[in-house]
């Protein structure tokens, strides 16, 4: 039997994880979702439907809903994690015995993990056995959930460091309104997808402040450059970020109210603290966790991020934002892309 012929298990019924689900069942696969609350778990079972995180989107076809995840993932061709950053090490814990020698796992989550600051995949790869660690891949992109269950053209890329590993998923996922592309990059895709969050913040902060489209264009610009700067620190090939993962979700994130990392910053340029934004937000934003990974790994690795420090101290440190941007239009004059150019040089002598 074929990857393709097993069940797919889905870790994560919020909104994104509810999403895959509706994708992959419509192409006629068995998927397994796992739901890890109870209340939601019997409303599910009673009603095909996310009524907490997805409501208004049915779920139809071959789906079985569990709260066993190791019942979940036993006999799963394909393993879909799509928890928050913050709790996939957890999760994966409990059920790293539960998975097939042959399965290939996905990670779905975008971030970094504050205490390690390893990204997803890395994390995936310290805790299942050596026969998996090949089989890890990456999804990543401009997607919100909502788009892709209305069926709207949606784009998406696919990493792994085996080829063939993200051509299984590329084909398990294509559909005829959902476009998956390859690459090799997983760290330039995982980085991409992780600090967009960080700029988005940053773009709806400068919304909020009622700053036009001059301002966004800057931040999204040099937003970008600053994540190509800290990926190609870490070994990313800096064209990666201007593909899906990098420019594609940026543009996505930091222009519109579907996205929970742009609504966080437009709250704080209203003048919301982070308090009580986070009181109201039913699902996790992202941004606001890798924002401590990304401040604390440009330092690791002595790269400038003016942006991220800036969100940081919006964030942790309970900087005003209109001090914020007086405080990045006024830096230091510099040459565009000094430390890009300066960094893929590095990296070129250290190939030879």
């Amino acid at each position: 039997m074929g990857l393709l012929d097993r069940k797919i298990a889905v870790i994560g019924a919020g909104s994104w994880g509810t999403a895959i689900t509706i994708l992959l069942a419509a192409k006629g696969f068995r998927v397994s979702l796992w739901v890890y609350e109870p209340e939601l778990l019997q409303t599910m079972k009673q009603k095909p439907e996310n009524q907490l995180y997805f409501p208004g989107f049915p779920i139809e076809g071959k789906v079985d809903f569990s709260g066993d995840i190791s019942e979940v993932v036993r006999g799963s061709g394909f393993i879909i994690l799509v928890v928050p950053s913050h709790v996939l090490r957890q999760t994966l814990s409990t059920f790293k015995a539960d998975i097939e020698n042959d399965s290939i796992i996905v990670s779905a989550t975008k971030g970094i993990e504050v205490q390690t600051l390893k990204r997803m995949t890395e994390v995936i790869g310290e805790l299942v056995p050596q026969a998996l660690q090949q089989r890890i891949a990456v999804l990543s992109g401009p997607s919100f959930a909502q788009e892709v269950a209305q069926k709207s053209p949606t784009t998406v890329v696919v990493a792994s460091e085996n080829e063939q590993v993200a051509q299984q998923v590329q084909l398990l996922f294509n559909t005829p309104h959902f476009r998956t592309y390859t690459n090799t990059d997983v760290v330039g895709v995982e980085i991409g997808g992780s600090l967009k969050n960080v700029i988005a913040i940053a773009a709806g902060t400068s919304d909020g402040l009622g700053f036009g489209n001059n301002t966004k264009a800057a931040i999204l610009t040099r937003g970008l450059s600053e994540m190509t700067r800290l990926g190609a620190a870490m070994g990313a090939n800096p064209l990666t970020f201007a593909g899906l993962s990098g420019m594609g979700d940026l543009i996505l994130t930091c222009n519109s109210s579907l996205s929970r990392n742009y609504m966080t910053g437009y709250k704080l340029g209203k003048g919301s603290s982070l308090q009580e934004i986070t009181a109201s937000l039913r699902t996790v934003a992202e941004g606001i966790n890798t924002t401590r990974s990304a401040y604390k790994l440009s330092h690791q690795v002595q790269v400038e991020m003016p942006i991220v420090d800036q969100v940081f101290s919006l964030l942790f440190e309970g900087k005003r934002p209109s001090l914020a941007v007086v405080e990045l239009m006024k830096r230091k004059l510099k040459k565009e892309h000094r430390q890009i150019i300066s960094l893929i040089t590095k990296n070129k002598k250290s190939e030879k």
